[in-house]
C-alpha cells in the first residue's frame, strides 16, 4: 500500500513549502496529494517535485468537495502518513465593514473545509501518522480588524489540540502550527489595498523555516509549533495576561 502526504493549499506559500520539504526529505513517502484552487500553480509544483504526485484542482470549500474526495480516498485506498491543512486566508479590516459572504468564506475554509478533510482521511491513515494544521498566532487571542480570522485559527488550534489527545491510542499525532507574519501571497490577498500594519513587517519570517521546524516538531509529537522568539513571547504573554488588558492596550492606540 503506497504512503502519502495530502496537502491543502499547496499552490503557494506555506503549502507549497511542505510539498517542497517533504518530498526533499521524506523516502518513506511514495506520493503526494497537491490540493489547491489553481491549476496552473500545481501543474509547476508537479514538475519540480520528484516523487510521483496527484493533483487536485479544488476548492475544498465547495460543496460536493466532501463527497468527491472520500469516493478518491475510496478507490485509491492510500495510506496516508501526513495530512497537512494549509489552505486557508483570511480579510483585514472591521468585520461590520465586510460583506457577510466574505466573512462567511474564512469560515468555510479555515474551519469547515478543514475539518471534513481531516475527519475523511483519518480512517486511512495509521500508527505513527501526521496531521499538521496550519492555525496562526492570531489564534491566541481575540484580535479587532482581524475577528473572524483570529476566531477561525482559535478554532483551529483548540481542535487540534483536542483531537491530538483523541487520536493517542491510534498512534497519530495531530500538530498545530502557530506563526505570525510569514512572506506568502497571504497579505496580499489579506489587505485588499490596505496598508500593513508596521509591527507585522517587523516580525515577517520565512515560509522555510516555519516548515522546517512545523516538520521537526510533527515528528517529535509536540501539539504545538511556535516559530521565532518574538511569537513565543507573545504567546506566553496571551498566557499569563488578562486578554481584557491586551485588547485595552492594543485598541488604546
Amino acid at each position: 500500500m503506497k504512503k502519502v502526504a495530502i496537502i491543502t493549499g499547496a499552490s503557494s506559500g506555506i503549502g507549497k513549502e511542505f510539498a517542497l520539504q517533504i518530498d526533499k526529505n521524506f523516502n518513506s513517502i511514495d506520493e503526494i496529494w497537491l490540493i489547491a484552487r489553481r491549476e496552473d500553480r500545481l501543474e509547476e509544483l508537479r514538475y519540480e517535485i520528484n516523487k510521483s504526485c496527484l493533483v487536485f484542482c479544488e476548492d475544498i470549500a465547495e460543496e460536493g468537495f466532501k463527497d468527491r474526495f472520500i469516493k478518491i480516498l475510496k478507490q485509491e485506498k492510500p495510506n496516508v502518513k501526513m495530512l497537512i491543512n494549509c489552505a486557508g486566508y483570511g480579510i483585514y479590516g472591521n468585520a461590520i465593514e465586510e460583506s457577510i459572504e466574505v466573512e462567511k468564506g474564512m469560515i468555510d475554509v479555515n474551519c469547515t473545509a478543514l475539518t471534513v478533510m481531516t475527519l475523511a482521511t483519518i480512517p486511512y491513515m495509521t500508527k505513527n501518522s501526521r496531521i499538521i494544521n496550519m492555525a496562526s498566532s492570531a489564534g491566541f487571542l481575540p484580535q479587532p480588524d482581524f475577528s473572524v480570522y483570529a476566531a477561525t485559527k482559535s478554532y483551529v488550534l483548540s481542535f487540534s489540540r483536542s483531537l491530538n489527545r483523541e487520536l493517542r491510542e491510534k498512534d497519530i499525532f495531530v500538530t498545530a502550527v502557530c506563526p505570525g507574519p510569514v512572506m506568502t501571497e497571504f497579505f496580499t490577498i489579506a489587505e485588499k489595498g490596505k496598508e500593513k500594519p508596521a509591527w507585522k513587517e517587523m516580525f515577517m519570517v520565512d515560509a522555510k523555516d516555519v516548515v522546517k521546524l512545523a516538520i521537526k516538531d510533527s515528528i517529535n509529537k509536540k501539539e504545538l509549533s511556535v516559530y521565532g522568539v518574538a511569537m513565543k513571547l507573545f504567546l506566553f504573554i496571551t498566557k499569563v495576561l488578562p486578554h481584557k488588558l491586551i485588547l485595552d492596550f492594543y485598541t488604546s492606540k
